[in-house]
């Protein structure tokens, strides 16, 4: 018993100590971005969007392959009273049947063409309770059969062109989306980054002040200062004291929304580490272009919405035309009392139909769906014309922005030290007596709080214009390599 009471109070012991620690996880930017790209919700609604086209996609091509279709009624039993009508007559019967049927067809599309042929086997069988039928099997051994429409419309032809163009902007599309969730973690590290930053200036600065507060509250009394600059450093205490509170409901906003996209739910305390190691590298804008012509799932709609127009145009054009469609069939069919009567010495099946449609008059409806689907693909043209450029154009400022950014962080860090140094001159300057003026220390705490700000806002600028960039380009220009996201499962 003593053993059990020993074991309980040191288990209570260890629990409440635990409680007490709290577990603190460190993230680095390229972390965060990692289990952003993993687990956010944007992460897995990419991944079931690039799914959901990868299954459209594998859809398409089986529908261009042979299907085999096996169908039937086995058995179908009737036994009812019909209606029948000799030499205009209306008579009633009473049938008892019993009828089997089997089909096994394999059909095939033709993309080029626009048709459709099969080749087909069929047996069916009779009994009649009420009239014997003489001859109760039919069978139809093999034929083929041919669909072939000659100035419709042919939608597989063009689907050929456009569905694996628009399972490769698929792809595109999720290696894009992707590098947008890399932007998001971006933003959602670097503002809770600045939150933290905001909550060590204000502590520092309420430390700063109170210590100064305290040093002008004996100065006071000895008649050194005047009351003014007194009640100018308590003003500012106050300020400090109401801005690290301040600080604090800003970092746990920006904490909750951090772990809320990284889709992280334990109470773990988030601490970053500014991402301020950087290997800069010189991005050729001309390169830049180039590769978002190859990679990007911009161009590649571009070629989808021509595609698309001309595809429209080619539709008007034909549907409500002139139009013939030719039906053939060619093949064996037997009769007989047995099953093997049925398939013995088949006789030639041949069915041949051709059918016409000729519009007569249509007081230019086809004419004019023609000139419509016209002007909509010659603003089509227009409109793709003017957004290539743009593209075009913000690829290569994107690439000019990424290079400069690199100056602006070495340059904000520079001013950062800077500023940082003169308030520690200043400060100094002060504590011994040598500047009394309460405003020349307040500007120097608000120029190395802003210089450090600058800092970390160009730290984010750069960061999130590479990425930007990244997803323009679908490039990856430290490793010179084209990104690709896959799934498993998915090829």
């Amino acid at each position: 018993m003593n053993k059990v009471i020993f074991l309980s109070c040191l288990l209570w012991a260890f629990c409440h100590l635990a409680q007490g620690q709290e577990l603190i996880r460190q993230f680095t930017l390229e972390e965060a971005i990692l289990r952003a790209q993993e687990d956010s919700p944007d992460a897995l609604n990419a991944k079931q969007a690039f799914r959901s086209a990868y299954w459209e996609y594998r859809s398409y091509q089986a529908s261009n392959r042979p299907s085999l279709i096996l169908s039937g009624t086995m058995p179908f039993i009737n036994q009812s009273i019909q209606s029948q009508s000799i030499d205009g007559v209306q008579k009633y019967s009473s049938y008892k049947y019993v009828l089997a049927n089997a089909n096994l067809a394999v059909t095939q599309k033709i993309g080029v063409t626009g048709g459709t042929v099969s080749i087909n086997s069929a047996f069916q069988g009779q009994y009649n309770a009420d009239q014997p039928n003489p001859v109760p099997y039919f069978s139809t051994p093999v034929n083929i059969q041919l669909s072939q429409p000659l100035f419709k419309y042919n939608s597989f032809r063009w689907d050929r062109k456009l569905k694996p163009l628009q399972y490769s902007i698929a792809e595109r599309k999720f290696s894009e989306d992707i590098e947008q969730i890399a932007i998001m973690a971006t933003n959602h590290f670097f503002n809770l980054l600045q939150a933290q930053v905001d909550k060590t200036i204000a502590d520092t600065n309420r430390s700063n002040y109170e210590t100064l507060y305290n040093i002008a509250k004996g100065r006071y009394q000895l008649g050194k200062i005047a009351e003014n600059d007194l009640l100018q450093l308590q003003l500012s205490f106050l300020k400090a004291q109401a801005q690290v509170e301040n600080a604090q409901l800003a970092l746990e906003n920006a904490r909750f929304r951090f772990k809320s996209y990284l889709h992280l739910q334990d109470q773990t305390r988030i601490i970053l580490l500014p991402p301020n190691q950087i290997s800069f590298f010189r991005i050729d804008p001309v390169v830049a272009r180039e590769k978002a012509k190859l990679y990007s799932t911009t161009t590649y709609n571009f070629t989808k919405r021509r595609l698309e127009a001309s595809s429209a145009v080619n539709k008007a054009r034909l549907e409500g035309r002139f139009d013939v469609d030719i039906t053939a069939i060619i093949g064996l069919q037997q009769k007989g009392l047995t099953v093997v009567d049925a398939y013995t010495n088949p006789a030639d099946q041949r069915q041949v139909a051709v059918g016409m449609t000729v519009p007569i008059v249509d007081w230019g409806v086809a004419r004019g769906k023609i000139k419509v689907a016209e002007s909509n693909e010659e603003i089509e043209k227009n409109n793709l014309e003017q957004e290539a450029i743009d593209f075009d154009q913000n690829v290569y400022q994107k690439a000019i922005q990424c290079n400069m950014q690199q100056n602006q962080v070495q340059i904000a860090e520079q001013a950062a030290a800077v500023a940082k140094k003169s308030y520690e001159v200043t400060k100094g300057r002060y504590l011994i007596g040598k500047i009394n003026s309460i405003l020349d220390l307040n500007n120097a705490q608000t120029e190395t709080d802003n210089a450090e700000k600058g800092y970390y806002f160009a730290l984010q600028t750069y960061w999130r214009s590479l990425y930007e960039l990244r997803k323009m380009t679908l490039f990856d220009f430290s490793k010179n390599e084209q990104i690709r996201q896959t799934l498993p499962g998915v090829k």
